[in-house]
């Protein structure tokens, strides 16, 4: 999430005073690095509030996490911004260990409550989250996509948006029932776990889903096949997960619609994950 700079009454409000904020870039997000904390600019305030609380106290047995920094008045929010501890790492095409970490974490969140954001449907006008949200319960819902009707990406889609409606409309029809419990899962796990040298991989943040543990996986499988140059062979060194194939295909179903449905889907994000539904397709 590109921002400009903290202002300064954020700052003070979280006792950073007389700090420089220096860009952290996309391994942050855009957030501003003040000292030895992260100011982050947030999209969704209850996302970022439930994110920052959880984070608090979560322990995840080899998983480094950023914990939230409270203002001084106890706030986790202030005018649009959070504030983490800052961990060291960048973003590394190391996927089985993304995949190994998702499984520690998931065991981890298992017992959290849902998050009543979580089981709101979105309302117009919608927010980027909107987006996710839809597509997210396209690839579970009887007939994809009913809950984005009249949304104009899906009534005037762009060419690689129409294919993209042809395959999640192929895919659905492969589709069985499952039965692994839906629980609290990070869906967002591909290029934002941050690595430094043999240090456990960190994360800055949860982005959460109520969704079964191996589908947050397969997420993250998906997105390292379309978009960041893993091998196919990703998909069999993680067979035993639970309902594996189906999970990916719910996966890849996602991604799909996050393409189809996301204002900022560019074209050349498309082939990549054609290729892996042909891939995924293979498995059914």
């Amino acid at each position: 999430m590109s921002t400009g700079q903290p202002p300064q009454h954020v700052c003070s409000t979280f006792g950073l005073r007389e700090v420089d904020p220096i860009p952290l870039g996309a391994d942050w997000d855009g957030g501003w690095l003040c000292g030895d904390v992260v100011l982050s600019a947030v999209a969704d305030h209850a996302r970022a509030a439930w994110s920052a609380k959880v984070r608090e106290n979560l322990e995840v047995d080899g998983v480094r996490l950023a914990r939230p920094v409270r203002s001084t008045d106890g706030r986790y929010v202030v005018s649009g911004w959070r504030a983490d501890t800052f961990i060291v790492g960048s973003p590394e095409p190391r996927h089985d260990e993304v995949v190994s970490m998702s499984c520690r974490l998931h065991a981890a969140t298992a017992s959290l409550e849902r998050p009543r954001f979580l089981a709101q449907p979105p309302v117009p006008p919608w927010a980027e989250v909107d987006v996710f949200v839809a597509a997210d319960r396209a690839a579970w819902e009887t007939v994809p996509l009913t809950i984005a009707k009249g949304v104009e990406q899906l009534e005037t889609p762009t060419p690689d948006g129409r294919k993209s409606l042809e395959l999640i409309a192929g895919l659905a029809t492969l589709r069985k029932p499952v039965q692994s419990p839906d629980q609290l899962v990070h869906g967002d796990l591909f290029g934002t776990v941050l690595f430094s040298g043999s240090m456990a991989p960190g994360i800055t943040d949860i982005t959460p889903y109520w969704r079964p543990a191996a589908w947050a996986a397969a997420v993250a499988v998906v997105d390292a096949i379309s978009w960041g140059g893993a091998d196919e062979a990703l998909v069999g060194r993680w067979e035993d997960l639970p309902e594996w194939p189906q999970m990916l295909l719910r996966a890849v179903m996602f991604r799909l619609a996050v393409h189809v449905l996301h204002p900022r889907s560019t074209a050349d994000a498309f082939p990549g994950l054609a290729r892996t539904s042909d891939i995924v397709r293979l498995l059914l």
